[in-house]
């Protein structure tokens, strides 16, 4: 029985490491050692920065929004309070696009939330 050369094997091992490297810096982008780490390292960071991402993503959508609801003499935690109390349950990601596309829309809901508020004593 004929042996098993590996060489093909390996190329293509190699070959999937420099494409996911590809446009890494020195290196780290053509020798397979140092290739290798860099990827690792990347899918680390990527696995990372997709739960940070959503964090970030709901911080800016809640800096939105209370830049949006100041002028009408709210902020952003008494305005989530009377959705609340109101009912209302539109998402924070929806409430920050109708602030920046439609404020028409917004301001009707900031009416509604204001509306279900306790009058203050």
């Amino acid at each position: 029985m004929a042996r098993v050369k590996r060489g093909v094997t390996g190329h293509a091992r190699h070959k999937k490491v420099y494409k996911a490297v590809k446009g890494h810096y020195g290196r780290r982008k053509n020798t397979i050692r140092i290739a290798r780490q860099s990827m690792e390292k990347a899918n680390q960071y990527a696995y990372r920065d997709r739960k940070n991402k959503k964090r970030t993503f709901r911080a800016l959508w809640i800096q939105r929004i209370n830049a949006a609801v100041r002028p009408f003499g709210l902020t952003y935690s008494r305005f989530i309070d009377g959705l609340i109390k109101a009912g209302v349950l539109v998402d924070r990601k929806v409430l920050a696009e109708l602030a920046i596309a439609e404020p028409t829309a917004f301001q009707v809901i900031v009416e509604k939330a204001k509306a279900a508020m306790p009058a203050p004593a």
